[in-house]
């Protein structure tokens, strides 16, 4: 039915405009006791088998909402209602700032994929960190932050940026996340490099210690697919180094590798990060580099590409212990994560795992071990 209301409708409204329909929707639903209940109990239902924990954190299960989606905070509930096993927000800045100019999403549906330039739009750090803070939750979920640099913040005051928005939103994060790899701020994929990742990570894991004092907020770093092997090995290292809690892998990609479907070439084009299936070689790639690096000493996040349950089970087998989605469910609908869970569940039970903890990493480990 959602793909009929999709093809009739959706398809036809402009991305953006689309998603704040949805989205609304989404949040109305989450506000009805009753409705929330009842959609919760036929989208969300919680298998025990699937239990994952995660960086000190206990989820109903590995399967999560990645940043972009709900950039400001204002569906958490209704993304749990959906089965979304964490919900990471964000990408929020120091700052307030209303994105990039329109139009800034695109839709390349024959290869079941996003382009976006949207540029951080969202209401700034000290409105999401209000909201966050006077949330009633409906629903036990584990809620990521996503930080990123304000756009008109020079990249030599970039530290100051980020600290300013971990002073003010770690103490409302489950756990937090620095994104240096959105390739829609001009310059931020730069404090990729080493040199300037170690001394931005070590300056947050300080500010949210002095902010969060009773609890230690486990930080986690989002790398770009478009790294080259040699650099993915140096982020590694250097969480390792720093003693970080994840590495998230990975965000958009500037190139257009794999988009064979598409036949309008001025939609391919177009300025921004390609998300969706295209992605999903070279996250998993990315990913399996990392997990052979750093192994169980940094807990790893697989985003990319991932559609169905086999997708998910495949991030798992090859070092994810939490896997993320969000360009799937623009074309999956509401019932996107009861059919992921569904297969990871009988994926888990046919395998010789007896638990999703078992299975992470084991294809990366029997490769090496042969």
């Amino acid at each position: 039915m959602y793909r009929l209301f999709f093809r009739l409708i959706f398809r036809r409204m402009d991305p953006e405009r689309a998603h704040h329909m949805a989205f609304r929707w989404i949040r109305l639903a989450a506000r009805v006791p009753v409705l929330r209940t009842f959609a919760a109990a036929v989208l969300a239902p919680r298998d025990v088998r699937l239990r994952t924990e995660a960086f000190g954190l206990r989820m109903h299960g590995p399967f999560g909402l990645a940043a972009g989606f709900d950039k400001n905070a204002a569906a958490i509930d209704g993304m749990a209602m959906l089965g979304f096993d964490h919900v990471e927000v964000g990408t929020v800045t120091a700052h307030p700032q209303p994105g990039n100019p329109r139009k800034r999403l695109f839709r390349l549906v024959a290869d079941r994929a996003l382009i976006n330039r949207m540029g951080f739009n969202n209401d700034g750090s000290a409105a999401v960190a209000a909201r966050l803070a006077g949330r009633r939750a409906a629903f036990r979920t584990v809620v990521g932050v996503n930080i990123g640099k304000t756009k008109v913040v020079p990249e030599a005051e970039a530290v100051g940026d980020y600290v300013t928005s971990t002073e003010r939103l770690a103490p409302h994060a489950d756990y937090l996340v620095v994104n240096v790899s959105s390739p829609n701020t001009p310059g931020l994929r730069n404090l990729q490099a080493v040199d300037h990742l170690r001394p931005l990570l070590t300056a947050v894991r300080e500010a949210a210690d002095l902010a969060v004092t009773t609890r230690r907020v486990p930080l986690l770093v989002k790398i770009a697919p478009d790294l080259a092997d040699e650099d993915v090995d140096a982020v590694a290292d250097l969480a390792v180094e720093l003693g970080l809690d994840g590495i998230i892998a990975t965000n958009t990609t500037i190139a257009r590798e794999g988009l064979g479907l598409t036949s309008d070439p001025a939609l391919v084009a177009q300025a921004g990060g390609l998300s969706g299936a295209p992605l999903k070689a070279r996250s998993l790639d990315v990913l399996r580099r990392l997990y052979a690096r750093v192994g169980d000493r940094v807990t790893l996040v697989g985003v990319g590409g991932v559609t169905t349950a086999d997708d998910a089970w495949e991030r798992i087998l090859a070092g994810a212990t939490l896997v993320q989605g969000y360009s799937a469910f623009v074309y999956e609908g509401p019932f996107w994560c009861r059919a992921v869970h569904r297969g990871l569940a009988e994926r888990l039970a046919a395998s010789p795992y007896a638990t999703l903890a078992d299975a992470v990493g084991a294809d990366v480990r029997k490769e090496n071990a042969s």
